[in-house]
């Protein structure tokens, strides 16, 4: 099967800039966006197909996740169950036969560190909800997870440090959710010393043409499906978005 995960930045925008091309293109079972920046009622897609899923964030214009899959879910959450957490619109869990996708917009811990409190409580809140799935069936957790987990996951490590997406907290947070759930990154499962490999670039200082990037959007498998990885890739050639998308394609 092959899986796709986009954070869009305002989907609205990404349809004037290919997205439809794309999503036609890759031809996957699953799509996940983030940050779709919608409201209820903004859009409809026309995609033949595909049953779509979508959870909003009660603030307008802001972050928001999509799920579409051509195989019937048996049963599609909103949420972690946190109220605190759910009123971003920042998670969906999508439930197959054998396993269940995650799609996940972690909250940026923004300039300054403003929100890095308010991150850390997350990561153990999600880190607990992933903990609890995938003692029903394996996971498969994607998303834009806002944090680049070795120095080899952003251009200038050095420089980054004690940035939001490079802190030292955030990136222990990321271990912990490998760790404490034994779920694997895809990417590194495969490529485990390939460099300038990145998923996101700022829109400042000609980032994406230099490919000062960061990597920072990800498939997470649990560890019994480790061995059905065939391919996880990064579009870095795909526009639309400051984010590029990643393919999972696993042999289930």
């Amino acid at each position: 099967m092959r899986f796709v995960t986009w954070n869009v930045n305002g989907l609205r925008a990404c349809l004037g800039k290919g997205f439809m091309d794309f999503l036609s293109g890759i031809d996957a079972d699953v799509v996940c966006l983030q940050e779709t920046k919608l409201q209820p009622g903004q859009i409809e897609l026309p995609l033949e197909g595909y049953r779509q899923y979508w959870n909003y964030a009660q603030k307008k214009g802001y972050s928001g996740t999509a799920v579409f899959t051509k195989a019937e879910p048996l049963a599609v959450t909103y949420g972690i169950g946190i109220p605190e957490f759910d009123s971003e619109g920042r998670v969906i869990t999508v439930e197959f036969r054998d396993f269940q996708v995650v799609c996940v917009y972690t909250p940026n811990s923004q300039r300054g560190l403003a929100r890095l409190d308010y991150r850390m409580l997350w990561d153990d809140a999600f880190r607990s909800y992933i903990a609890e799935m995938d003692l029903c069936k394996p996971v498969l957790v994607c998303g834009d997870l806002n944090v680049a987990h070795q120095e080899i996951d952003l251009k200038n490590p050095k420089s980054n440090v004690n940035n939001a997406g490079f802190t030292p907290q955030e990136r222990q947070k990321f271990t912990q959710l490998l760790q404490e759930t034994g779920l694997v990154d895809s990417f590194r499962k495969l490529y485990p010393d390939k460099t300038d490999a990145y998923s996101w670039w700022s829109y400042m200082f000609n980032a994406r043409e230099n490919n000062v990037g960061w990597r920072i959007d990800y498939w997470l498998v649990s560890g019994s499906l480790e061995k059905g990885i065939k391919e996880s890739c990064i579009e870095m050639d795909v526009m639309g978005s400051d984010h590029a998308p990643c393919v999972l394609d696993l042999d289930l």
